[in-house]
């Protein structure tokens, strides 16, 4: 989802920045505009980011297993898969 919102935040900026001739007392569109761009920018990346270290392939799998010896003992028994 962040990537998609971002994305959004880039268009929305672009057409306030490029597309919309509007002059409002107190508010520069361009600039507003240039802001929200800039925020879509930095949202993709960290986005980006956040999908590459959350990839299935990087996952790390930790697999615990415990038994139960004949005088009530435990043996653990642990793995780790990347």
């Amino acid at each position: 989802m962040a990537i998609g919102s971002a994305i959004v935040l880039f268009v929305i900026g672009a057409i306030l920045a490029f597309g919309v001739e509007v002059d409002v007392a107190g508010l520069d569109l361009v600039v507003i505009g240039q802001i929200l761009m800039a925020a879509g920018v930095i949202g993709g990346l960290i986005g980006l980011a956040m999908y590459a270290s959350n990839r299935p392939g990087r996952r790390r799998e930790t697999t615990q297993e415990v038994h139960r010896t004949a005088d009530g003992g435990q043996v653990v028994h642990t793995e780790h898969r990347v």
